[in-house]
């Protein structure tokens, strides 16, 4: 019997490496759109759509930061197997996988600087939820406006605040991705 850590990766690397790039940059350029990805599955508890973005967006130069429910010996095993990423503090992180109430507070991420805005943290927040009703967004990417069920507002209204620097998020729940840039402007609907 292979070991969790060996499994759940890509069938056709290439392919579906291309399909969750694409289903990444329409959900970040459209936010409060939503796109689904069943290509990939990693252990408990890291979602379809997570996983795909793990393997899509990490490699062994990207430092990933584990939330606490989430940094368990089989997950580190499979995203060391599959990507090669390094498990870091989040005070290192180029990406941060786990539920909204782990990465509180924000503003221990790195948040880029005003020179470099993109030597930030995104986030892959996993919701138990994700539709397309809740927060009000309009901004860049959006016609006029879009719905997201977002964990809160304020968080994401302060985040915006500080642009250019700031984290990016995606939402992840079972196969569901969205996003949130920092430069969406995020209101309680």
């Amino acid at each position: 019997m292979l070991d969790d850590s060996v499994t759940g990766g890509f069938q056709a690397p290439a392919i579906d490496a291309a399909h969750a790039f694409r289903a990444a940059m329409k959900v970040m350029a459209q936010p409060g759109t939503i796109e689904t990805i069943n290509l990939a599955q990693a252990p408990a508890p890291v979602s379809s759509a997570a996983a795909a973005l793990l393997l899509t967006l990490c490699d062994a130069e990207t430092p990933v930061y584990l939330a606490p429910e989430y940094d368990v010996a089989e997950v580190r095993g499979w995203i060391a197997f599959h990507t090669g990423a390094p498990v870091v503090e989040r005070e290192k992180a180029q990406f941060a996988l786990g539920r909204w109430e782990e990465f509180l507070p924000l503003t221990t991420f790195p948040l880029g600087s005003p020179e470099y805005p993109d030597r930030s943290t995104t986030l892959i927040v996993e919701c138990d939820m994700l539709e397309a009703n809740g927060a009000r967004l309009s901004g860049p990417g959006i016609q006029t406006e879009a719905f997201l069920s977002l964990p809160e507002t304020d968080a994401f209204a302060a985040n915006r605040a500080m642009f250019p620097q700031g984290l990016d998020f995606f939402f992840s729940c079972g196969t569901r991705l969205a996003a949130l840039s920092r430069t969406t402007i995020v209101e309680a609907g």
